[in-house]
């Protein structure tokens, strides 16, 4: 049966272009200090601690926070949400500009995570609500990622030219113009939608959720940095409890956070799980790649974040192509295909050398991260049209916890993996000239390496540099290949699961939240019985 919703006009496109302003921003604040940091430590003169913190502190509470906004904004309203996180973060930013302390900075970018919090899962439920035709929604939905990667890549190419030429500050303001636009044409083109009869946020399960993926990312991401160690394993068994203890309280809630029940449809929990797992090969693909162009081919940063935009036009070619084959082929299919073509690009990866064209390693990254857009555009769509229309601030909130997640674990682990092979590589070798304090430190990461060999002279600093750089190939041939095997694992898994769910335009009428939950539902044997067909609670719009 083919799709009769009413088609998204001009307005409707005009405000998806204003919404990817905030989606832009918060990915692009993620790697916009990276280049700023250098320049604020020399004027602020941080403890080691408070870098840390400056450094981590707006993605932790990004992540732990976005299931709550995301409930939030069913509840209140997800244009007002969005126009509260746009304007709060647009202050943040002018405080952060101006901050004359480490503990001014650290502060105003915990009020950047926080309000960005807002903004991510509010786009994506609007989309929902703006877009009801599937084909459009798809493109839409297509976009929305499109422009979530590009803003990742755009962080620290936008923070490399202002930071040439302006002071610090500069990469913070960025954000002002952008949100002053989101907060003028905002009302007037984007709908508000909320769930009229939905309860008061529970603050108790808003205070699990925060810590459960608070202190698991923190402990995946400290054993990545610093190895293993009894406080960052507390951290995530206290995370994983918190965890726990949030789903039991769900389950007693009449109107919790989280809908337990939507996992119970396959189509959305094999989604959530194919999104934590393309993550990890981003994230991995993305650590190694600049890594390898700035301390193997001995790259500026600026320069190396240049180079990573030369695919992007190769990854928007992809993303047509999987946009026109969504048309006739069942997602589960398409998502497969897009996760093998990532396995492609981690073996291409795979085969870098010290010595290999830089087309190499952007070939492999790309085919990475093409395949990875496929497979999330299509499971976002899912996870939306699966989730009835007053859940879905929540539903997308929950997807991109799922992500964020996954991108921990990506550098954990296959950077974990990469470090194993380097150390040993390392301690193999022999290095004649070398102190052996400098050699201890150049035994951990190709960095301390590189920057040990700075202050060695003659050729014993040439050789333990270009050792280095093969140990560091060597490990990110093994972190890849290891890559490739989860990926083709999860292609067959995704390819199984979600071989029931049709073509949307072949299966959707309406618009309706109960139409699309049904949908899933006849696609879905697990979920096909057991399960309430009670109707929507009802919604506002206008």
């Amino acid at each position: 049966m083919t799709s009769t919703a009413a088609k998204a006009g001009r307005r409707e496109w005009i405000g998806l272009t204003v919404l990817l302003i905030p989606l832009l921003l918060v990915s692009m604040d993620m790697g916009v200090l990276y280049f700023a940091l250098p320049f604020i430590s020399k004027e602020l003169e941080p403890t080691a601690p408070q870098q840390l913190w400056m450094m981590d502190i707006y993605g932790f509470l990004l992540a732990g926070l976005l299931i709550t906004m995301g409930a939030l904004g069913d509840r209140i309203g997800r244009r007002r949400l969005l126009l509260i996180g746009a304007a709060a973060f647009g202050v943040a930013s002018v405080v952060a500009a101006f901050s004359n302390s480490a503990e001014m900075l650290i502060a105003s970018r915990a009020l950047l995570g926080v309000a960005g919090a807002t903004l991510m899962p509010s786009t994506l439920a609007l989309v929902r609500n703006m877009f009801h035709d599937p084909a459009q929604r798809r493109t839409a939905i297509g976009i929305w990622t499109a422009a979530l990667t590009a803003g990742a890549t755009l962080g620290p190419v936008a923070g490399g030219l202002l930071l040439n030429h302006f002071w610090w500050g500069s990469a913070f303001l960025l954000n002002v113009p952008a949100m002053v636009l989101l907060l003028v044409v905002g009302p007037f083109l984007l709908p508000e939608f909320k769930h009229a009869a939905a309860g008061r946020i529970d603050l108790i399960s808003a205070a699990l959720s925060l810590a459960a993926v608070l202190a698991v990312i923190y402990g995946i991401k400290e054993i990545a940095a610093e190895g293993l160690a009894p406080l960052y394993a507390i951290a995530i068994v206290l995370g994983v409890a918190a965890g726990y203890l949030f789903v039991r309280r769900q389950r007693t809630l009449a109107d919790p956070l989280i809908d337990l029940e939507l996992f119970r449809i396959r189509a959305y929990s094999a989604s959530i799980a194919v999104n934590v797992i393309a993550m990890i090969a981003m994230m991995g693909s993305a650590m190694f790649n600049t890594q390898y162009m700035q301390l193997v081919l001995g790259m500026r940063p600026l320069e190396a974040a240049l180079w990573s935009l030369t695919v992007m036009p190769g990854i928007m070619v992809a993303l047509t192509v999987s946009g026109l084959l969504a048309k006739t082929v069942r997602p589960g299919y398409l998502i497969g295909g897009g996760l093998l073509l990532s396995v492609g690009g981690f073996a291409v990866m795979s085969q870098a050398r010290p010595d290999s064209p830089l087309v190499v390693v952007l070939v492999g990254a790309g085919l990475v991260a093409a395949g990875v857009l496929i497979a999330t555009t299509l499971t976002a769509e899912m996870i939306l049209s699966s989730a009835p229309a007053e859940r879905a601030g929540s539903a997308s909130a929950t997807s991109e916890t799922g992500s964020e997640l996954g991108g921990a674990l990506g550098i954990a682990i296959l950077g974990s993996v990469a470090d194993a092979v380097y150390g040993r590589d390392m301690k193999d070798a022999t290095f004649d000239g070398v102190p052996a304090d400098a050699l201890h430190a150049a035994n951990d990461t190709l960095a301390a390496a590189s920057a040990t060999a700075d202050h060695v002279s003659g050729g014993a600093g040439e050789h333990l540099l270009d050792t280095a750089r093969d140990a560091f190939t060597h490990g990110m041939q093994y972190a890849t290949i290891g890559g490739a095997v989860i990926l083709t694992l999860a292609a067959l898994a995704a390819t199984y699961l979600l071989r029931g769910v049709p073509v949307p335009e072949q299966a959707v009428e309406g618009d309706d939240a109960a139409g699309a939950v049904g949908v899933a539902k006849a696609a879905d044997p697990v979920a096909g019985e057991g399960e309430s067909d009670a109707m929507p609670m009802p919604v506002t719009a206008d």
